[in-house]
C-alpha cells in the first residue's frame, strides 16, 4: 500500500478528529483491494472505524477526550469546548414511565404500531396515573457516553436535540463541542451534537434484546 495513500486516509479521519491507531490503520489497509477509488477508500474507512470500538481503534489527543476530573463533584459547572469524540454505551427514555415504554415495545412485538394504523392503549404510569405508551419519544433522555480512553460519563439530553432518539444504534459515534458539565454530568444541548453514525454490533444487540427485560426490573424496583 502506497504510502501516500495511508496519509490521505489518515488525513481524511483526522478532519473529522478520529486519530486511529497505528494497529487499525494497519489492518484496515491490509484489507482492502487494489485500485479501489480513493474517495472509495476513504468512505470505508470512516464507515469501518465508525463500527469499532474506539477504545480499542482511537488514539486520541487530549483535546478530544474528557477531562481526566470530569467525574469530580467540587466543581459545580464548567464548559468542554471539544470536540470530544465519544461513542454511545445507553440511553434511557426518562419522560415517559418505564411500564409505558414496555407496553409500547410489547405493542410492537404484536405488530400493533405499523405504518397506518393508530393504537392507543392506556397503561399505569409508576406514579400510579394512566399514561399512553410512546413509540417515537422525543426525551427527555439520559446517556452513558464513553471516551476513546475508557472514561464513562452520564449525559442528559433534555432540550432535544435531533441527532438523538431511542432508536439511535449502541456504540454509535458523536462529537460534542461546547457542552455544559454540571458536577459530573454533561448536558447535550441542540447544536453541540453531532453523529458521525457507526455502531458496535454486538452491543448494540444486546442492548436491544435485553431493553424490555431492564425496563420492566427498574420498574419493579422503584414500586417495591
Amino acid at each position: 500500500m502506497a504510502a501516500n495513500i495511508v496519509a490521505e486516509i489518515t488525513a481524511h479521519l483526522n478532519a473529522r478528529h478520529l486519530h486511529p491507531t497505528a494497529t487499525w490503520l494497519q489492518t484496515f489497509t491490509s484489507s482492502i483491494r487494489a485500485n479501489t477509488p480513493l474517495q472509495a477508500l476513504k468512505q470505508t474507512a470512516l464507515f469501518r472505524i465508525c463500527s469499532t470500538d474506539i477504545t480499542q481503534s482511537l488514539s486520541q489527543p487530549a483535546e478530544t477526550l474528557f477531562p481526566k476530573d470530569i467525574l469530580s463533584g467540587t466543581s459545580q459547572s464548567r464548559y468542554l469546548a471539544g470536540p470530544i469524540i465519544c461513542q454511545v454505551l445507553d440511553i434511557e427514555d426518562i419522560g415517559h414511565s418505564r411500564w409505558s415504554q414496555v407496553e409500547a415495545i410489547e405493542a410492537k412485538e404484536r405488530g400493533e404500531t405499523t405504518k397506518g394504523r393508530e393504537i392507543v392503549r392506556v397503561v399505569e404510569g409508576e406514579d400510579g396515573q394512566p399514561e399512553q405508551p410512546t413509540v417515537d419519544s422525543k426525551g427527555p433522555f439520559k446517556l452513558l457516553l464513553q471516551d476513546a480512553k475508557g472514561v464513562k460519563v452520564y449525559a442528559f439530553d433534555l432540550n432535544g436535540t435531533s441527532e438523538l432518539n431511542m432508536n439511535i444504534s449502541m456504540g454509535v459515534k458523536l462529537m460534542l463541542r461546547n457542552c455544559e458539565v454540571r458536577r459530573g454530568v454533561v448536558m447535550l444541548e441542540p447544536g453541540g451534537v453531532r453523529s458521525l453514525g457507526g455502531k458496535i454490533e454486538a452491543l448494540d444487540k444486546a442492548w436491544k434484546d435485553g431493553r424490555k427485560d431492564r425496563l420492566m426490573t427498574a420498574a419493579k424496583a422503584a414500586q417495591s
